[in-house]
């Protein structure tokens, strides 16, 4: 009990002079963390980039934040949203809401993609190949997001250019929007493969 008694007193007076910063720096933290685990009710997220713009004006700097989020059901569809506002949790909340417009369906076929294919956006250039059951998510961590939010399981990937994130999701999108089950090329074609 004295260790006790002397060891509260020593500890307790750092925390009433820093007492507001504290708070404020561990409590924000803590909020961004349960807001961001319930913002949306139908899919899993992930924030793939904060981006900070300061406008100066006469009383000194205005920050706004963008955020680009991936979201998907991780059954075949997924989506990504890109929002700006003054604070980054506000930010985050807009794009996850856009997000949850732009959703898409692709087609998986046992956990992995049907066939080869190469997306493009700008100079970015992100190429999915199929994989054997065991061998994993085999890609950077921007195209990770898109396909684990898909609900790919075994794939290979490779990214050629730019490494610019947005520009990732962008060209991993438009490869995946190049994706045809054999049924869909049946039926395009009007034959039996």
């Amino acid at each position: 009990m004295a260790q006790e008694e002397t060891a509260n007193p020593a500890a307790a007076a750092p925390d009433d002079k820093k007492g507001g910063r504290g708070q404020r720096g561990s409590g924000g933290g803590g909020r961004g963390g349960q807001q961001r685990e319930s913002r949306s009710k139908l899919y899993e997220e992930e924030v793939v980039r904060i981006n900070r713009c300061d406008k100066v004006v006469k009383g000194g700097k205005r920050s706004s934040f963008s955020a680009f989020v991936v979201l998907g059901d991780g059954k075949g569809k997924v989506g990504y949203g890109y929002a700006k506002a003054r604070q980054v949790p506000n930010s985050i909340d807009k794009a996850v809401r856009a997000g949850e417009k732009a959703m898409q369906r692709f087609p998986i076929v046992k956990d992995t993609i049907p066939h080869e294919v190469e997306g493009r956006f700008g100079s970015a250039v992100v190429r999915l190949i199929p994989a054997a059951e065991g061998t994993g998510v085999i890609a950077g961590k921007t195209v990770r997001a898109v396909l684990e939010k898909l609900g790919i399981h075994n794939v290979l990937t490779k990214s050629f250019g730019s490494n610019n994130p947005i520009n990732l999701v962008k060209a991993t999108f438009d490869a995946l929007e190049q994706l045809r089950t054999k049924e869909q090329y049946e039926e395009l074609r009007g034959i039996k493969l």
